[in-house]
């Protein structure tokens, strides 16, 4: 009897995704441990090893949206393996054989290389073969020079011809009413992924009593502070000192001068968490996705930026994994990045708050009586008000905006 392969459990607020690729081809003989199928949700991209060895059955196609728990294919452990041709040893060369002239050596005798793909993943190697690429003349960003999924995609976006309009074509199509409106209007299904999101995205909104509050904040210490030992830092950790390690530790501190922002409603219960695992919204090609910072109360600036480094090279890579979006208590979400100016962010449940950062931009404001410019960043709390009323929100507003004002307060705990 074959084997069933389904879709695993991927946290309890999952419950489909995508089956994008399949690594092994249907019919084809695969091991235990062999990669399957690439599987994407409204949060991570996952890979599926074979559970067993022997013979596999597509029974889904690419693109399917497919429910946890649902047969994707068999595999008949029955079936033998494919038998491995050995190579043929070289033949001896007799030590009394006359040494040829090198040139004539190079010319005749040398092999042309040929690019390895047995290192190669199963989506790597399948992505070059259907390309015809050669994975040698690609740089790989990986561990030691590893070639990766995102490495190929790369190429394969640079190698992608230009849209070409002929002037032919731009007349005929203004001669033709039913081209004009084509052109003027283009329609597409939502992709599966996106309905998802969006079906996530209602449901806060409609689950939670969402209230926002802002405030606003000068940057001016912090930048200071960041230029006045960032060579030191960057000397000492290899990496540098950025904005949000800042908003992280005064997020933390805010949370324990007001813990009742650091809690949720899971029914008629309210959990009161007493731990500092922060969420940080990190846009991809495919959507939001907020990978959480372990225990931010112990970590010092060096180990939050690392989490973050490390967390933006998975999420380029496409290597998110459902642990590490889960367990956070809150949220921060950096607009300011694209340019935005003013948001009310949406609380990702079944956390009760969020803060959304903003574009710093320089402006006029009073200071000892007078008119100065700051660099000044808007900060936007919305939260659940169901359980946090105004006077903790503002109060936590405003721990966060004092802290940032005096980061030198953060590094002293006072």
């Amino acid at each position: 009897m074959a084997t069933e392969v389904k879709v695993p459990a991927l946290g309890e607020s999952i419950t489909s995704g995508i089956l994008v690729t399949w690594l092994v081809k249907d019919g084809e003989y695969v091991n235990k441990g062999d990669l399957l199928y690439e599987l994407e949700t409204d949060k991570i991209t996952s890979e599926a090893p074979a559970e067993v060895s022997g013979a596999i059955t597509h029974k889904v196609a690419e693109g399917e949206e497919v429910a946890i728990d649902q047969v994707v294919a068999l595999i008949d452990e029955k079936a033998q393996a494919p038998e491995t041709k050995d190579e043929p040893a070289p033949e001896a060369v007799s030590e009394v054989e006359p040494k040829a002239d090198e040139s004539e050596k190079t010319d005749k005798e040398a092999p042309t290389p040929k690019p390895a793909t047995t290192t190669l993943s199963p989506a790597v190697r399948k992505l070059v073969e259907e390309h015809n690429l050669d994975p040698s003349a690609i740089k790989g960003t990986g561990k030691d020079g590893r070639l990766l999924k995102a490495d190929v995609l790369a190429v394969i976006e640079e190698k992608k011809p230009s849209p070409e309009t002929p002037v032919a074509k731009e007349r005929e199509a203004d001669s033709n009413p039913v081209a004009e409106t084509a052109k003027r209007t283009t329609r597409q299904e939502l992709s599966p992924i996106r309905r998802r999101i969006a079906e996530r995205l209602v449901a806060a909104q409609q689950q939670a009593a969402l209230l926002t509050t802002f405030n606003e904040v000068d940057l001016g210490e912090v930048i200071a502070l960041r230029k006045k030992h960032q060579e030191a830092f960057v000397a000492r950790h290899g990496l540098k000192l950025g904005f949000m390690s800042f908003f992280v530790k005064a997020v933390v501190q805010g949370l324990q001068v007001v813990p009742g922002i650091n809690a949720q409603l899971e029914g008629d219960t309210l959990v009161q968490n007493h731990f500092y695992d922060i969420g940080v919204a990190v846009g991809t090609e495919k959507g939001l996705v907020v990978p959480v910072l372990r225990d931010c109360d112990q970590s010092s600036f060096a180990e939050i930026e690392q989490q973050i480094a490390g967390y933006a090279k998975k999420a380029r890579e496409s290597k998110i994994t459902i642990e590490d979006i889960q367990g956070g208590v809150f949220t921060i979400s950096n607009g300011g990045i694209y340019g935005s100016m003013l948001s009310t962010p949406i609380v990702n449940p079944p956390q009760s708050g969020i803060l959304g950062m903003h574009a710093i931009q320089e402006r006029p404001v009073a200071r000892n009586g007078e008119v100065v410019i700051r660099p000044m960043m808007y900060l936007a709390l919305s939260y659940d008000h169901r359980i946090i009323d105004g006077k903790e929100a503002v109060t936590f507003l405003k721990t966060v905006k004092e802290l940032l004002e005096e980061p030198a307060r953060m590094l002293f705990g006072a």
